[in-house]
């Protein structure tokens, strides 16, 4: 099992950063992309490191062009010497039209279509594959020498997809190289909903599973203390309450007989009852979505629950832990 951390953006330390991540002995890192762009992040963290895999957690896909995606991933797989992994996700349709005023469909095929156009634009680079791309959402079939940057030593990047639903992990199983599996999962929806689903898609494919990773930032609930073990408590709470009020991820809940858990907390959640909110996440559902153990026990409890299913595996904490005991929780997994 993979191990990962995390890039965040702050200018002067990105590099710094990154070395740091590598030098504790993650596996990989991902960026998010939240008020700055990932694959810019990575772009600098890659001249900074050599063995680290980087990652975008998400890319937001449908504020792009196919085209613009594939050109900046193509830069950031040169940058790393093939260590990109880029791993595209849909959002939702409030944000694809209101804030970047891009059109949002069948958000499922729309992502099929959107990353067989880039394998298509990466094919012309790197195989002179001629570029007629036509789809429903995209045509591609304009590419002049002056805006073909030429084949990459490296091949093309790894591709991610982000999926909750059972129709968005077929699609990632079909045609992307792996799934970034959201936090609010649990080992029951994973092993019942998500890896159905991937098998469907990859047998559309004719590939084996052994060719397809799963992703998975697991919340973690630790520390040393009882005081420590409480504020991770109340903080996983809070965050699991705040996916359990999204109508999005209703399905995980119901998958557990809690369906009537998100009907409570979406009015909630639009009144701004975050505390409240979170004082409704039973101990039953905190340790259904989270792995709870004093930290030396983590890295045990992890490979239980998930050993057979994961690949890469990240700690979903929204809260501090000291980085001398990340470290040594990290360590567990090497062990």
């Amino acid at each position: 099992m993979l191990i990962d951390g995390g890039i965040g953006f702050d200018a002067a330390k990105i590099g710094e950063h990154a070395r740091r991540v590598e030098a504790e002995g993650y596996d990989g890192a991902w960026a998010a992309e939240t008020g700055h762009d990932p694959l810019v992040t990575l772009a600098i963290a890659a001249g900074a490191t050599e063995r680290l895999e980087l990652g975008t957690g998400i890319t937001v896909a449908f504020g792009r062009s196919p085209m613009i995606t594939a050109t900046m991933a193509n830069d950031v797989q040169l940058l790393s010497k093939g260590r990109l992994l880029l791993g595209l996700g849909s959002q939702i349709k409030p944000h694809i039209e209101r804030r970047y005023s891009m059109p949002w469909s069948h958000p499922a095929a729309r992502m099929r279509e959107y990353i067989q156009a880039m394998h298509a634009i990466w094919d012309n680079w790197y195989d002179g594959t001629k570029l007629d791309f036509k789809g429903d959402f995209y045509t591609f079939n304009l590419m002049t020498p002056f805006f073909n940057p030429g084949p990459n030593p490296y091949g093309r990047p790894k591709v991610f997809l982000a999926a909750v639903g059972a129709l968005m992990t077929e699609v990632a199983g079909e045609v992307a190289d792996g799934i970034l599996v959201h936090g609010f999962t649990t080992e029951q929806y994973l092993r019942e909903v998500t890896l159905p689903a991937i098998a469907k898609g990859l047998a559309k494919s004719g590939r084996e599973r052994s060719s397809f990773q799963v992703s998975y930032p697991g919340f973690v609930v630790t520390g040393d203390t009882d005081e420590q073990m409480e504020k991770a408590t109340v903080a996983v709470k809070a965050q699991i309450a705040f996916y359990a009020s999204t109508p999005a991820y209703r399905g995980v809940l119901e998958l557990h007989g809690w369906g009537d858990l998100q009907s409570e907390l979406h009015p909630l959640s639009k009144q701004g009852e975050w505390a409240k909110m979170g004082g409704l996440i039973s101990d039953d559902v905190l340790n259904t979505f989270a792995v709870v153990a004093p930290r030396k026990e983590v890295a045990s409890r992890v490979r239980e629950r998930f050993g057979d299913v994961i690949d890469r595996f990240s700690f979903y904490m929204p809260y501090k832990l000291e980085p001398e005991l990340l470290a040594e929780m990290l360590a567990g997994f090497r062990a």
